[in-house]
């Protein structure tokens, strides 16, 4: 199957490195999280993470404002992480193994995870839990590296953690940085096979977001551009890089996450507003 496929079939189970990501980022609560019966966890890199200044800002930090009150977005994507960073903060060596694999040890999770794992104040059955990695990954050097197999794994791994708590695992492919290829945007990212095949795999829903990304870019024809980040419109949407996004660009990839969820029939679009 297709990744086309991916991004209209509903419930369907189963990149190279970008510019230099920003600092870590705290999670966005809505302020009536209390009162709030469905958690929306995010895990990702910085085109997903909450901003630290103007610009970048991910769109997770975009995503909260497009649900009803009984949902509350939790988001710790982090800027500069690969999956394997992310899960293994500090003990991802700068060392690869036999395999070409960096190195992980001790193989204890960061804190971040565990606190999601966390019985009390972690993830919870009704919960949700989206998943968007691929970009950092595709360092050739450690500890951001990750190789096809150890990616698929580790979405598995978290997919796992998600399933055995009653929490929806939903897989996401790498959204797109903007490249023109004359009049149109094009794909820029890998490791989207990887994501369709941990998805089948696991059993878990992928939105095929990267297609979704540059399919955005084409339909507000951010192409050609001269390549300066800083003017027209696809320097409203893009910060004075070819990767991250304008607050403007983010609210804009959160609405077409969201309008994925509606059209694959995902059932946490119900909650959309």
């Amino acid at each position: 199957m297709t990744l086309a496929a991916l991004a209209v079939l509903p419930l369907l189970t189963g990149a190279g490195p970008a510019a230099a990501d920003q600092p870590d980022c705290s999670p966005a609560t809505k302020a009536s999280a209390s009162a709030a019966s469905v958690k929306v966890w995010l895990a990702g890199d910085s085109t997903m993470s909450n901003p630290q200044s103007s610009c970048p800002v991910g769109w997770g930090s975009q995503f909260d404002p497009l649900f009803k009150n009984d949902v509350t977005v939790v988001n710790n994507a982090v800027a500069g992480r690969s999956i394997q960073t992310w899960l293994y903060e500090s003990n991802v060596k700068s060392t690869k193994d036999s395999a070409g694999e960096c190195v992980v040890s001790p193989k204890t999770f960061h804190q971040r995870w565990l606190n999601m794992l966390d019985p009390n104040n972690g993830m919870k059955a009704g919960d949700y839990l989206m998943i968007q990695f691929g970009i950092n990954d595709g360092d050739r050097n450690c500890p951001r590296h990750v190789g096809s197999a150890r990616y698929k794994e580790l979405l598995g791994v978290m997919a796992k953690a998600a399933k055995d708590r009653g929490v929806t695992p939903i897989f996401l492919t790498p959204v797109s940085a903007i490249k023109c290829s004359g009049n149109s945007a094009v794909g820029t990212r890998g490791f989207l096979t990887e994501t369709a095949d941990a998805g089948r795999a696991a059993g878990v829903t992928v939105i095929d977001l990267h297609k979704l990304s540059y399919t955005l870019y084409n339909t507000l024809k951010l192409c050609p551009n001269d390549g300066d980040y800083s003017k027209g419109p696809v320097g409203a949407f893009f910060c004075n890089d070819h990767t991250h996004f304008e607050a403007a660009g983010a609210r804009q990839i959160a609405g077409v996450v969201a309008k994925a969820l509606r059209d694959q029939r995902i059932p946490l679009s119900s909650h959309l507003k």
